[in-house]
Parts: structure tokens; sequence; C-alpha cells
């Protein structure tokens, strides 16, 4: 079975289950953006450049946020509040938007190179932003990882990732008939910040998932969903480098298992008396005398035989 099967069954369970908590993130922040951006529509056309910037760093923010918040709430319970969960997400910001911002312009680049290259690399480059969020990896770093990570469910990634593009559409053809009657300044307004406060929390909840199962994957890990309160899951660990291994390192050598630098004799020592530098040799009884050839008995005081005489 696929590590991706039932994803978007299980992003819109969490999103029914906690939707009071990712609503609540992505509603306050829009808000707090339109209004700004509108009053500082008043200054003219500076005020519209200001604006649009506001608004674009906004929309990270808010994409930010909400990884963290899918993270906060895999044990089951909601850990961070409002203020907490964008002061965790803040150190976060600027990794990601740099890192989207590269990812933006290879991927127009490859659209405009007939549209097919660019598909390839936003299916690859689909985990940036939880790689940077969530394993805490650099601008750079995210994107190898990312496509370590996707390499061998790249099609099923990218099937994934068609089904909620289909389900956004039917979602803004729906929307847009609900406010059809409108003025268009508020038909605009609305749109936006009703699309933006219901749409980017399951795309958080997407991204976040699909990051966990393929880590899970990789790692040969049961994937573990989102366990009742009170309970801990299974967290994957960071990413490594092609070539490095993430087994846990061989115990430290021990009486019964000397190191590796440990000389090992070719032969016993020769038996001597104890060396008084070796603290754990034991002492050794001195050696017995050699035994000596039986020979003919010479009386002591006797003088040795005279040579014999020549004729």
């Amino acid at each position: 079975m696929s590590p991706l099967t039932g994803v978007l069954t299980e992003a819109w369970a969490l999103y029914r289950r906690y939707a009071a908590h990712f609503l609540l993130i992505a509603f306050v922040i829009y808000l707090i953006t339109g209004v700004v951006v509108a009053l500082l529509s008043l200054a003219g056309a500076v005020g519209l450049i200001l604006g649009g910037i506001i608004g674009f760093i906004a929309s990270f923010v808010v994409q930010t946020s909400l990884i963290k918040a899918v993270q906060d709430v895999r044990d089951g319970r909601v850990d961070l509040d409002l203020g907490q969960t964008v002061r965790a997400a803040l150190p976060f910001l600027w990794p990601v938007i740099g890192a989207s911002i590269l990812a933006g312009i290879g991927i127009t680049i490859g659209f405009i190179l007939l549209i097919v290259p660019g598909l390839i690399l936003l299916t690859f480059w689909c985990l940036i932003v939880p790689f940077i969020v969530l394993a805490g990896s650099g601008v750079f770093e995210s994107f190898g990882n990312s496509m370590r990570t996707v390499r061998g469910y790249a099609w099923r990634v990218f099937g994934t990732y068609v089904l909620v593009f289909l389900i956004l559409i039917a979602f803004g053809i729906v929307l847009g008939l609900i406010l059809a009657a409108l003025p268009m300044f508020w038909r605009s307004l609305l749109n936006n910040l009703v699309s933006g406060t219901l749409v980017a929390p399951f795309l958080a909840l997407v991204a976040a998932l699909i990051y966990y199962r393929l880590i899970a994957a990789h790692a040969g890990q049961p994937y573990t969903a989102t366990s009742p309160e009170g309970t801990t899951v299974w967290e994957p660990p960071y990413p490594t480098a092609p070539g490095e291994s993430t087994a846990s390192p061989p115990p430290a050598p021990g009486p019964s298992a000397p190191g590796p630098t440990a000389p090992e004799p070719s032969r016993p020592p020769a038996p001597g008396p104890r060396d008084a530098t070796l603290p754990y040799s034991t002492p050794q009884e001195p050696p017995p005398p050699a035994p000596t050839e039986p020979g003919p008995a010479t009386p002591p005081d006797s003088a040795p035989p005279p040579p014999p005489s020549t004729p």
C-alpha cells in the first residue's frame, strides 16, 4: 500500500477536528493584513506597493504558522494558542520566503519550457516548506531534502495535488456564485478573506501529512496518525545526506569487548616477575630452574686428572 493512501481523508478529518484552531489562525492574520492593506491603499501608489509587500509576507506567515499548528496537534491536542503558534513560526519565516522565491523562479522557468519541467519541479519541491518548518532545514538544503523524499513517490504526490487543485477549483466556483450578488469591492474582499481562511489550513494539512508519511516510509517506520489526546507519536528524524547512516553508534568498549585500538598480542608473553607498572597484572611464581643433563660426579676437593703422557 502506498504511504499516501488516505492522505486527503486524514487531512479532512483533522481539518474538521481542529477547525476552530486552524481557522482562527488564518482568519486573524488575513483580517489584520486586509485592514492594513486597505488603509495603505488610501496613500496612493506608494501605499499600494507597501500593501502588496505586506500581503505577500502575510501569506507566508499564514502558511508557516499553519504548518507549525499541524505539528502541534500531532499528539492529539492543541498545546499552542494563536500567539504562541505565530511566535514559534516566525523564526522560519525568512527562510520560507527565500526558498519560495527561488522555487517560484525555477518553476516559472520550467512552465515556460513546455510546462512539463515546471510540473516536475512543482512535484519534487512540494515539501520545501515542511522541511524548513518541521525539520529545521536551511534554504538550499530543503530543496535537496524535498527531492530525495519525493523520489520514488513522485506520481502519487503529483496525483494528490491534482486532486487538491480540482477541489479548490470547485470551491472557488461555489464561493463565486454565493458572492456574485455583492458589489465588486466587497465581493473581492470577502472572496480573498473567506477563501484564504478556509483553504489555507487544508493546504497546510496536506503538505504536512505528505511530509510525515513519506519520511516514515523512507525511514522504514510505520506511519503514526494523529494520536488520541495525551499520547505521543513517532516524530521522524532529520533527513541525512546520502551516504550518512542513521544507525545508533556502536557501544563503548568494555572489559569483555576491547576497543579497536587495544593491541592484540600475537603470542603470550614470557613468564616473569610481576611488572609493577601494570595495575591489573597478577603475581606469578618465579619459574623453576631449567633441568641439567646428568653426568659423572666429580669430587669437590679432587684435582682435575693429569693430561695423558706422550711416548
